[in-house]
Formats: structure tokens, C-alpha cells, sequence
């Protein structure tokens, strides 16, 4: 499918702000779009096929002229290009700039955000789930930046249990609590996340074949 063109944009985005009561040129100076309205301070707008570092750069460099600025691209398509759309719509927020979208095939402009100063609200779930991730994990076993399997500490504690269950064999889950120092044993051989284990009967539980190859893995490779 071939890419739009800027000049795409430029039309749909002309009449948006004209609805609105605007003075709409384009190329003005380096700006993409300008539109002016009796009152208020010049509005500026970028016009790209797509989101980019430069046309982020470009908008933080119009700031210096007007504090509204705004991005406009072509609207997203499927669920990862929203996904990735809404991510830079956070970021556009954080450096306090607008953003719009077209819809081309019939040339709707939305407005996702508008430029001014933005304060992020901060998840105390999320920073508490960090801190407990932190404290709960040994040592350092993940390489930041990796696109590999992380050492999180719940893997930590199913391979302990794995490791207490290849040398005991089945055994009660209060039982491997205990050995293993692990207070949720039991709770993350019932889950079997990785496959690891199995019941045995009732509150009792044994290593399967991919326990004690991941466990094989894991001494070969620490």
C-alpha cells in the first residue's frame, strides 16, 4: 500500500481549525500549517505520514514560537497501531503537544490531545509491584535490555522447589515451604505457570520432564 503524502493531511486539517473559527495558511516560515483567530496566540501544526523522532523534534522547536502546537497524522490501523498511536499520544501529552489524527479515506480529523502542560498521574500498583519485584529477587540475574527470558523472582522460587523436588522427589507442598524457605510452594506448584510440576494427589506434588530440563538448563548455564 502506497504511503500518503503530507499535502494529504493539509486539506482535512485546513477545515478542521476553519470550523473552528481559524485563519488557515500553510507554509508559513517552518511551520507546516499556521491558523490564527482573533484572541489568541498563533496555533502551528506538523504535518507527517507517520510518528517520528524528527517530526517530535520539529513540534518542541515550534514551542518556542506558540504554545499550541500540534501534531497530525494519518489515523492508525489494527490493534498494534493503535497500541503503538496511544503510547506516542502519552508521550506528545508529556511534552505538552497536540495531537491529531486523519482519517483519510474520508478525511476526518480527531483531536486526541491537546497541547498544555501535563501531569502524569502515578500508579502506586505499579510502583508497588516493582518495589516487591526488587526486594523478592536475588542477586542480579537479568541483563537490562535483553529481549531474553527474565530472571524474575518467581521463576527464583519455582526453580528452588524444582530443585528440592529432583532430590526428594514428591512431597507436600508444606513440606518444600519449609525446605526451601518458598512460603507460596504450594501455591506455584497448583499454578504450574512453566509446566514444571504436577500433582500427585491431593496437596502433594512431583517434577514433571520440563522441570528437570529447565533445571538441567539452568545449572548448565549459570
Amino acid at each position: 500500500m502506497e504511503r500518503p503524502k503530507e499535502t494529504a493531511l493539509y486539506g482535512p486539517v485546513k477545515a478542521f481549525f476553519e470550523a473552528l473559527g481559524y485563519e488557515v495558511k500553510g507554509e508559513i516560515g517552518a511551520a507546516d500549517l499556521m491558523a490564527l483567530r482573533e484572541g489568541d496566540e498563533p496555533l502551528i501544526v506538523e504535518l507527517k505520514t507517520g510518528f517520528s523522532l524528527t517530526l517530535l523534534q520539529q513540534a518542541v522547536a515550534r514551542q518556542a514560537v506558540s504554545d499550541k502546537v500540534y501534531v497530525a497524522v494519518p489515523r492508525w490501523s489494527g490493534k498494534a497501531g493503535w497500541r503503538a498511536f496511544k503510547g506516542n499520544v502519552a508521550l506528545c501529552r508529556r511534552l505538552g503537544v497536540g495531537v491529531l489524527s486523519v482519517r483519510l479515506k474520508d478525511d476526518v480529523v480527531e483531536c486526541h490531545a491537546d497541547p498544555g502542560p501535563y501531569q502524569p498521574r502515578k500508579s502506586r500498583a505499579r510502583r508497588a509491584a516493582l518495589l516487591r519485584e526488587f526486594a523478592a529477587r536475588e542477586g542480579d540475574p537479568s541483563v537490562g535490555g535483553t529481549r531474553g527470558r527474565i530472571m524474575t523472582a518467581y521463576r527464583q522460587d519455582a526453580l528452588r522447589i524444582a530443585a528440592f523436588l529432583a532430590q526428594a522427589g514428591a512431597s507436600r507442598g508444606a513440606v518444600v515451604a519449609r525446605e526451601t524457605g518458598v512460603s507460596r510452594a504450594t501455591g506455584i506448584m497448583a499454578a504450574n505457570h512453566y509446566g514444571w510440576f504436577r500433582r500427585v494427589t491431593r496437596g502433594v506434588y512431583d517434577l514433571t520432564d520440563e522441570g528437570a530440563a529447565a533445571l538441567t538448563a539452568q545449572t548448565a548455564g549459570a
